[in-house]
């Protein structure tokens, strides 16, 4: 640190210890003045003279004054404006007393408003002019009159560019201390809408793959005596799903890998392309499917095409787990105008009817989260006469709020 940040430091520290050392640097100005007297004849020169003892008590006691100039400044204006003034009609030869109102005005300046400064500094600017012209011992054209006029003003001055200087680094280190806090929450922001698109995709892959594990695994354990054969391939299933699951997981955990890892996966994310390979794992463990598309081949955003394929992964998971075991399903995916409409029905047969979004789970928010970030609405309730319905329209063409298309 050097030796001026240190003595800023330390000025702050201890206010009223410097106002006592700048109080006895000015008392030891005016009394060094006091001792001198200009003449003005043939050319300038100066005289020794001896002030007189009035003169030296109210020098003393305007410097005492600006001690306490930082706890009461308008009271220690007003102290040394009247000691001045006092000076000025008594004075002869005059001494400059003056020089703590000047102090005085300065700090009054420099720690209050601007309209408060004009008034204060015009008043005592009038005052002890006016006192020094009209009362003093002096012509009212003398230099030294003029030079109350003149200093009183250059106070005043000095102490409002001060308080604006010192405002407006305030101002600065606001707005810096500001986008600060706005680039942390921003921060913030983010990570917390990566996790949760993170845990959205986990919920959905896990989800899946585990229904159709849990399926096939009874499917194997209620036949596993009588009809070994069928058992058999029910286990091969569980082993495809597991494999899948695997599979996806590694994908999806992969994004928490740094964008340089050479591991990261490189493998694009599912869409709609996969729609057969999707409805065909279901039908392989006893779901009964129907798929209708009218979509004539629309290339879809990367995030649209994975929001679809996850919507309707998610509602024919929730058909296997809660609709029973005689449901049926269909999926529709229709192109309408500018959007894609995504449709997942079951007529459930009323022995576990109860979809996740009733039942503690996240599936139809992950839905409707998916769905809010590109812009568009999903619908979902019972049917009437039993069943479920999943209805999504997402915009084919989606920007985000950000003006990027979200991964």
């Amino acid at each position: 640190m050097s030796t001026l940040a240190r003595a800023r430091c330390q000025a702050k520290a201890h206010p009223l210890a410097m106002d006592a050392v700048l109080a006895a640097a000015v008392l030891l100005c005016m009394v060094a003045g006091s001792f001198v007297e200009p003449r003005h004849r043939d050319s300038v020169s100066w005289a020794l003279r001896t002030p007189d003892p009035l003169s030296l008590l109210l020098m003393t006691l305007g410097a005492v004054a600006l001690v306490f100039r930082r706890r009461a400044p308008m009271t220690v204006l007003a102290l040394t404006g009247t000691l001045s003034v006092v000076e000025s009609v008594t004075g002869d030869p005059r001494t400059p007393v003056a020089m703590s109102a000047v102090i005085a005005l300065y700090t009054v300046a420099s720690t209050t408003d601007r309209p408060t400064t004009w008034r204060v500094g015009l008043l005592t600017m009038t005052v002890l002019t006016g006192a020094a012209m009209a009362a003093g011992p002096l012509p009212w054209y003398a230099q030294e009159n003029l030079g109350i006029f003149a200093w009183t003003g250059i106070g005043a001055t000095a102490g409002d560019a001060v308080r604006s200087r010192r405002a407006f680094v305030q101002a600065i280190r606001e707005r810096a201390e500001r986008a600060e806090r706005t680039r942390e929450e921003e921060a913030r922001r983010r990570v917390a809408e990566e996790r949760l698109r993170i845990a959205r995709d986990l919920h959905d892959v896990v989800a899946h793959h585990i229904a159709l594990v849990n399926v096939q695994a009874g499917v194997a354990a209620h036949v596993m005596d009588k009809r070994p054969d069928q058992a058999k391939e029910a286990l091969g299933h569980v082993r495809e799903a597991s494999r899948s699951a695997l599979n996806e997981l590694r994908a999806t955990v992969g994004l928490l890998r740094q964008s340089g890892d050479p591991e990261a996966p490189t493998e694009p994310a599912p869409g709609l392309d996969r729609l057969d390979e999707l409805t065909g794992t279901f039908r392989s463990a006893g779901l009964h499917i129907e798929v209708a598309r009218a979509d004539q081949g629309t290339a879809l955003p990367a995030a649209v095409d994975l929001a679809a394929y996850r919507i309707i992964q998610e509602a024919l998971t929730n058909v296997q787990k809660h609709a029973g075991p005689r449901a049926k399903a269909e999926v529709s995916v229709v192109r309408v105008g500018p959007n894609i409409e995504i449709t997942v029905l079951d007529d459930g047969s009323g022995e576990n009817e109860t979809q996740d979004g009733d039942g503690g789970g996240h599936g139809l928010l992950g839905m409707r989260e998916r769905v809010t970030a590109l812009r568009g609405t999903l619908t979902t309730g019972p049917r009437y006469g039993g069943g479920f319905r999943v209805h999504a329209i997402l915009p084919v063409k989606n920007r985000t709020p950000t003006g990027e298309d979200p991964v």
